[in-house]
């Protein structure tokens, strides 16, 4: 049998910004699997490269940003080094993306209906009467409501959920097969974040396409997707399911990212958020790259990183503490493992 292939499978991602205080290694060493109708969560804080692996897998990163290394397979076509010419026809096309700032991404000199038929008359081979109606179409699938009349009018006329609305038809407009949401909700308040996301989830189960959900809110994660990756430094520390990483959390960062969340439950009490300050890029240790902020931390995280390890077949984690619970349970003997050393 032919071996299965993701929709989208990256693998050993590696993107570089080389500036005048040196290379800063924004993702390092990133692999994942997105599969069809799937919705994938990218969580972490500001600085993490969540946004860097989006806008790599788009190759619209700034000028000093460069791809050095790994590979990105779309349906099996690889697009590290396909060069502009065929990313022009996956951008739009295949993947879509929508951004944090909906007032940014309108041109304000033009109105709507002439950004949304300009997305659609680029990527397909409609007339301008049939990119009108698909465009008409879109912001009715999206509940703007009075579509033709919405049409006419410019970015200023509308809130700003209405705007990520306009961004959500204009991204969905040529059926893209993944649709990367970066932060789509941070510009929004809450009653309108939720409408957005709810709308996301609608689409996504109506029109079948996979998402990339970039968040650092945790509670979009809970309701969206359907796999997590948890990402610190440029590099994931853990990965599974959405249920796995939020009743089983496995990493010190994941498990600090996780009480620093506000519930019912803590109303009246202080919140724990991660002490320290995210690392410098441009310094980066030598072991794992949160030990100088976890409360946790050994020896053996300071000196080296640990690898990746399996959980269960759902979840994987790099943190030193599943070496040594793994050592103090004698599930991992330690002359097998550099583990030996966590105690």
């Amino acid at each position: 049998m032919p071996e299965h292939m993701p929709l989208l499978k990256v693998r050993d991602l590696q993107t570089s910004f080389f500036t005048p205080a040196g290379e800063v290694k924004a993702v390092n060493g990133v692999s994942f699997n997105l599969e069809r109708g799937k919705v994938l969560g990218i969580v972490g804080e500001s600085g993490s490269g969540k946004s860097v692996t989006a806008y790599s897998i788009m190759q619209i990163l700034a000028s000093t940003g460069k791809i050095v290394g790994g590979s990105i397979k779309l349906d099996g076509q690889e697009l590290v080094g396909a060069g502009e010419k065929v990313m022009k026809t996956v951008r739009g096309n295949k993947i879509s993306i929508i951004f944090q700032d909906p007032m940014t991404s309108l041109n304000p000199t033009y109105t709507i209906g002439r950004q949304l038929m300009e997305a659609i008359l680029l990527h397909t081979d409609r007339d301008r009467k049939q990119a009108w109606d698909r465009a008409v179409e879109m912001l009715r699938l999206v509940n703007v409501n009075e579509p033709e009349k919405r049409m006419k009018q410019y970015p200023f006329e509308f809130s700003g959920g209405m705007r990520q609305r306009v961004m959500i038809a204009m991204a969905l407009a040529c059926e893209p097969d993944i649709l990367i949401a970066d932060e789509p909700t941070t510009a929004l308040d809450v009653t309108i974040q939720a409408q957005i996301l709810e709308l996301m989830k609608s689409l996504q189960e109506e029109l079948g396409m996979a998402i990339i959900m970039i968040t650092h809110d945790l509670g979009v994660v809970a309701q969206l997707c359907d796999e997590v990756i948890v990402m610190y430094a440029g590099s994931i520390c853990e990965q599974g399911t959405a249920e796995e990483i939020f009743y089983n959390p496995r990493h010190e960062y994941t498990k600090g990212l996780m009480r620093s969340i506000p519930t019912a439950g803590t109303a009246g009490t202080k919140l724990h958020p991660i002490t320290g300050t995210p690392i410098d890029l441009l310094n980066m240790p030598q072991g794992c790259p949160f030990a100088p902020r976890c409360d946790n931390a050994m020896k053996i995280c300071l000196r080296e990183r640990c690898p990746r390890m399996e959980i269960n077949e759902d979840h994987m984690a790099s943190c030193w503490m599943n070496v040594k619970s793994g050592i103090e349970d004698g599930s991992i003997l330690p002359e097998e493992e550099k583990g030996g050393e966590a105690k």
